[in-house]
């Protein structure tokens, strides 16, 4: 939870730079890619995030400490963002760092956008959580910060080999795995489809099912989860042959499943209890 100081600092931010992020085209990218960077260093130096939160220092001071880190090698829109963060006032020290990842995450879907592919890497996203949700101990091992990072990497690359998702999909993955920020995995995936979703003004339901599904039926469950959630609903749909039937549906870290695939599972597990 961040303090009304931090989300406020961090609205304005998001706000001032979206038009400009946005008029970034596909060179947003760069800016997305250099300010998860120094998230990541943020993360591991807890004097820098002080200095850089400390509201007794002079805001040129702050500014310094910036550009001798970058050394003139990041894109002009990064330090500008970076020295606004200083610039504000932050509830905990960590907070400028959350708010760099908002900035890093705003960044990627704008680059989206330029390529058009906005909705993929949300449904992507989605999926992968999905896929994930029946995997326990996969979960476990992406999520444990007492393990290597390096591993939990290796092990989502191998995951996800041969699935032909995005690049940028999957480096969004890998950060999530490789920096847990205090997170279990699958909660950073939701996190960012519903940052994506929010991008977009829009839910992102993931329907999984044995079969492609008609454009009846599309229309229908963007009709009834329209209703439900009170918003406009991109459906993503996956298919999935061995659900066998019926349909999975996830949105957020909400998940119905009503597959025939589970359903035998549990009918196995509640005769082997009986037996």
């Amino acid at each position: 939870m961040r303090g009304e100081t931090s989300l406020s600092s961090d609205k304005e931010t998001r706000a001032k730079y979206a038009p400009l992020l946005k008029s970034k085209g596909k060179d947003a990218l760069r800016v997305a890619m250099e300010l998860y960077t120094f998230v990541t260093l943020l993360d591991a130096n807890r004097p820098l995030e002080r200095a850089l939160t400390d509201p007794s220092r002079p805001a040129e001071d702050k500014w310094r400490v910036i550009d001798t880190i970058l050394a003139d090698k990041a894109d002009p829109l990064t330090v500008d963002i970076l020295h606004d963060l200083t610039d504000h006032q932050w509830s905990r020290v960590v907070h400028i760092a959350n708010a760099a990842e908002d900035m890093s995450v705003d960044a990627t879907a704008y680059y989206a956008d330029a390529l058009g592919i906005t909705n993929q890497v949300a449904g992507e996203l989605a999926e992968i959580h999905s896929a994930l949700l029946g995997m326990p101990l996969v979960l476990f091992r992406l999520s444990d910060e007492y393990s290597d990072s390096k591993a939990r990497a290796d092990l989502l690359r191998a995951l996800l080999d041969g699935q032909h998702m995005h690049p940028v999909t999957e480096q969004m993955a890998l950060n999530a795995t490789i920096d847990l920020r205090g997170r279990r995995f699958p909660d950073t995936i939701v996190w960012l489809v519903d940052r994506f979703s929010e991008h977009m003004d829009q839910v992102m339901v993931t329907v999984t099912t044995a079969v492609s599904m008609k454009d009846e039926q599309v229309s229908r469950l963007q009709e009834v989860y329209g209703r439900k959630l009170g918003k406009p609903v991109h459906i993503n749909s996956v298919v999935d042959p061995s659900v066998l039937g019926g349909m999975k549906v996830q949105y957020g870290s909400v998940s119905t499943d009503g597959t025939v695939a589970t359903q035998l599972k549990h009918l196995k597990r509640r005769m082997a209890v009986a037996g």
